[in-house]
């Protein structure tokens, strides 16, 4: 169902569609941030936050960046599959602040306590899961209702992760807890736009062998996905989880397999999406690896495989294809597009790599500058497009 003419709105451009404040904040946040990373990491930095310097790294990926993308996702998405009027104006604003104010709270949460860091910092995704389920019950769209469980998986491990960070010291369960809610999206949505988007440019532009339907396979191999990464979140180094994560990689590997994205070469929006999923068995096969040859491979390249790999291209490939195609722009990447997912990989293998040579300090520079160059261009790039009014009558 397409979504409705929006209603009559004169206030700023930024707030009349939930991508544009989440796209364009969210990116700027994560790529600026990373440049406070590597300082902690090496101790020439402090910051005002209660978190060890890596866990404020990891919390304001998956509890900061990855929300405000995916905020910013879900509120485009809903109104497309309820029919109902976009979330715009204050509303939306009341949210961008609060997104903002959890981003404070956990910086300078040693000012204000670990309590008040936690109940400030949660209170967005919470917002924002209420806000969805208003929308898709409103609307009727019951199937629709399944996107709300990652986030709450996601909203819980927050919650763990301030507990784990204050009474532990460090947090452990949560970590992987959160990576279990983000790929658990990936490959729920990704399965379906992947091979959706694949499909609409094979059919127009290169026709022949299109990507196989969704099935019973997909079914199958999500669960045993979101098995392993349940093993894996309880019992990091058992024999079980290593070998149900490498079913899983197997079985996301002939996934992503069956999309034909190696036809779709040519156009760089949908080529990078295939790139980005691939990741996925990688950190799957990685952490596998890790657990059966714990002297050679290093769960941390898995770890990052799938944040810096699944979550960072998946995320930003998304969020090009989805500001061109709601500014009213044509569907084409262009040289800065390309300039961006190329950063965006080179964060990523460089993240890995940092993880498994000796050459850590090099690989660990190249991967924050790439990352800072992928999500400060893509914020550059986009947000005159962000901060102004759609070129048609209407955002579809």
């Amino acid at each position: 169902m397409a979504i409705p003419r929006t209603r009559d709105y004169a206030g700023p451009a930024l707030l009349s569609y939930g991508f544009r404040p989440f796209f364009l904040f969210g990116a700027l946040y994560s790529g600026l941030s990373i440049l406070l990373w590597l300082p902690q990491f090496y101790g020439e930095l402090s910051l005002s936050t209660l978190f060890a310097p890596t866990d404020w790294h990891v919390h304001e990926l998956y509890f900061g960046f990855l929300p405000a993308i995916i905020t910013g996702f879900l509120f485009t998405a809903v109104p497309n599959w309820t029919g109902r009027m976009p979330l715009q104006g204050n509303g939306l604003l009341v949210l961008v602040m609060i997104w903002l104010a959890g981003r404070l709270a956990v910086t300078f949460s040693s000012y204000i306590g670990w309590q008040s860091a936690l109940a400030i910092d949660v209170s967005f995704l919470i917002a924002v899961a209420m806000v969805i389920a208003r929308e898709i019950i409103a609307g009727a769209n019951w199937r629709n209702l399944k996107v709300l469980l990652p986030l709450l998986v996601l909203t819980l491990a927050n919650i763990a992760f301030h507990l784990e960070a204050h009474f532990e010291g460090v947090s452990d369960y949560s970590r992987r807890l959160a990576a279990l809610a983000a790929i658990s999206l990936i490959m729920l949505i990704g399965g379906r736009v992947i091979p959706s988007f694949t499909r609409n440019w094979l059919v127009r532009e290169n026709p022949g062998r299109l990507p196989a339907a969704f099935t019973r396979f997909d079914v199958v191999s999500i669960a045993v996905g979101v098995l392993a990464l349940g093993f894996w979140t309880a019992l990091p180094e058992s024999m079980v989880t290593a070998v149900t994560m490498a079913v899983a990689a197997l079985l996301q590997l002939l996934r992503v397999g069956r999309w034909a994205g190696e036809r779709a070469l040519r156009d760089p929006l949908v080529w990078i999406l295939h790139v980005g999923y691939f990741f996925v068995p990688v950190g799957f096969a990685l952490i596998a690896a890790a657990i059966l040859w714990p002297d050679h491979v290093s769960q941390v390249a898995g770890v990052h495989a799938l944040s810096v790999g699944a979550v960072g291209v998946m995320t930003l490939a998304m969020m090009v294809r989805s500001s061109l195609g709601h500014t009213g722009q044509a569907l084409k990447a262009g040289r800065s597009g390309v300039f961006i997912f190329a950063s965006v990989l080179v964060a990523a293998v460089a993240r890995i790599l940092a993880a498994t040579t000796d050459s850590q300090t090099l690989a660990l520079h190249v991967a924050a500058f790439a990352w800072m160059a992928a999500f400060v261009g893509f914020g550059v790039i986009f947000a005159p497009a962000l901060l102004r009014r759609r070129r048609s009558k209407a955002e579809r």
